[in-house]
């Protein structure tokens, strides 16, 4: 299925779904994300086998802060805990993980982040009639829009002129500003930019950067058509530099 298609299906599906939507604003790796659910549902498979529900003293929520704060406990095990935490359906558990989050090491970060969003969920889900509906990328969001990085090549591969830098700043401001659309970072380089932008939900990204391209080659056609966009991931300089080979030896 062409990435159009997909982005398409999941614009309709967000028309057609009642519910509040929020997208999860940190930028947490997709590996990290899908290791922390696997671990989760093994987590809730062992817990809860035959009740809904896992009753937690006072006692345990001071045990579990305490292990937490304590540098004598491995990785593994915080993790574990933070899973647990997060899966309980308690205020308690909230502010524990709210707590920790602010401290967390930078090796857990991110599964803290990912604990504390579960908790978030399964507590408003608890307290709410409506219906909350999480949406996580790798790139994260803000508000109600995603995070989208591009990588937009030279045409012939030269390096760009002054005025195409400018035009291109130009067009990018303009454009998204009628989209409510946010240009949280842009970085002309010798013969590639990059960008990350935050576009509401319901925007067609597709046709804003088509509109863009279109308008900034109207001085003297310097972008190529060939457009990187992810919601995933910024790329490296050597995944750049490998599709920057790929579009010059198609131009030859």
């Amino acid at each position: 299925m062409r990435q159009k298609d997909i982005f398409n299906r999941f614009q309709q599906f967000l028309s057609e779904t009642e519910g509040e939507f929020q997208i999860m604003e940190h930028q947490v790796p997709i590996e990290t994300q899908m290791e922390y659910f696997k671990h989760s549902n093994r987590l809730r498979g062992f817990l809860f086998p035959l009740k809904s529900e896992l009753t937690v003293e006072d006692a345990d929520y001071e045990q579990f802060a305490s292990a937490l704060e304590n540098p004598k406990t491995s990785t593994d095990d915080k993790k574990s805990m933070l899973s647990v935490l997060a899966i309980l359906k308690q205020v308690k558990a909230y502010r524990i993980l709210e707590k920790f989050l602010k401290s967390a090491d930078k090796e857990l970060t991110d599964w803290a982040y990912m604990a504390l969003m579960e908790s978030r969920i399964a507590l408003e889900s608890e307290f709410s009639d409506g219906r909350h509906i999480y949406i996580s990328t790798g790139l994260g969001g803000k508000s109600n829009k995603f995070r989208f990085y591009i990588l937009l090549l030279s045409t012939t591969g030269a390096p760009f002129l002054d005025y195409q830098k400018q035009v291109v700043e130009r067009e990018f401001a303009y454009t998204l500003s009628k989209e409510d659309g946010e240009l949280e970072q842009l970085a002309i380089k010798e013969n590639y930019i990059e960008l990350l932008l935050l576009i509401p939900m319901q925007t067609d990204i597709k046709h804003i950067l088509e509109n863009v391209i279109n308008e900034c080659n109207q001085y003297g056609n310097f972008i190529s058509d060939i457009v990187t966009v992810t919601n995933v991931k910024k790329l490296t300089d050597k995944e750049i530099a490998k599709i920057i080979e790929q579009h010059g030896k198609q131009n030859l």
